[in-house]
This record gives structure tokens, C-alpha cells and sequence, in this order.
């Protein structure tokens, strides 16, 4: 296990914190205008995030921009999992508070401070 893990971050049960609501992967595939197949090359491939919740995969609605992805989603998640990140631990560092951005890391994605996030997101790597 990495120490620079969230405080609370241990894979076992959902996140004590999260996105405001969720889109089922059809939804996504809607909203992106491209296949489910795609959706689910796109999860494989850490170009999105996807978490079960009521036994369902969902993907936070603020990571799904319109009808693209967060431009530097991808890379964040890269780089979490490399730093020895799951799914439910990307999760919650992605939406745990932090008066620094302000906000959370996800929802700075959307704004100027995404690069902010990215370094962020590497310096957990050593």
C-alpha cells in the first residue's frame, strides 16, 4: 500500500465522499454519441472511470463533459494507478475536499486548475 493514500481509502466499501450523481454506461454511450463497446474500450483503457453502486457500473456525471470526457481525466488516472490506485481509491481522491483548489479534484477538471490536479495526481507516485 502507498502512504500518500487518502486518509479513509481502502478499496473495501464505497467512498465516504462522491460525485452529486452518476450516469449508467447507456447514458454515457448517449451522451458521448458513440457505442456501448466504446464506453467499455474507453473504461478499459482508463480513459473514464467507472465504479459499481447498487450493483450497476456508473461513472460520475462531472467527468463526462458535454459530449467529450475531462480533458485531462484520462491522464489523472493514469497516474493514480500507477501510484498503486483502485477504482474506489481514484474515486475518493478525485472527489475529496480540498480548500487548496477549491473544491474537489473533480471538479477542478472542469476549470483552470486541471493541470494543478495532474501534478497532483503525479507527485503521488513518489
Amino acid at each position: 500500500m502507498n502512504d500518500s493514500r487518502p486518509a479513509g481509502a481502502t478499496g473495501s466499501g464505497p467512498a465516504q465522499t462522491g460525485p452529486a450523481d452518476w450516469l449508467t454506461l447507456p447514458d454515457v454511450a448517449e451522451r458521448l454519441d458513440v457505442t456501448i463497446s466504446k464506453v467499455h474500450q474507453m473504461i478499459r483503457e482508463r480513459e473514464l472511470i467507472a465504479v459499481r453502486r447498487d450493483g450497476i457500473r456508473r461513472v460520475p456525471v462531472e467527468l463526462v463533459a458535454n459530449a467529450t470526457v475531462r480533458k485531462h481525466l484520462p491522464g489523472v488516472l493514469t497516474l493514480l494507478r500507477d501510484a498503486g490506485y483502485d477504482d474506489d481509491e481514484m474515486l475518493h481522491w478525485l472527489y475529496e475536499p480540498d480548500d487548496t483548489l477549491p473544491g474537489t479534484p473533480a471538479e477542478a477538471l472542469g476549470g483552470d486548475r486541471a493541470r494543478e490536479v495532474k501534478r497532483r495526481a503525479q507527485a503521488l507516485g513518489f
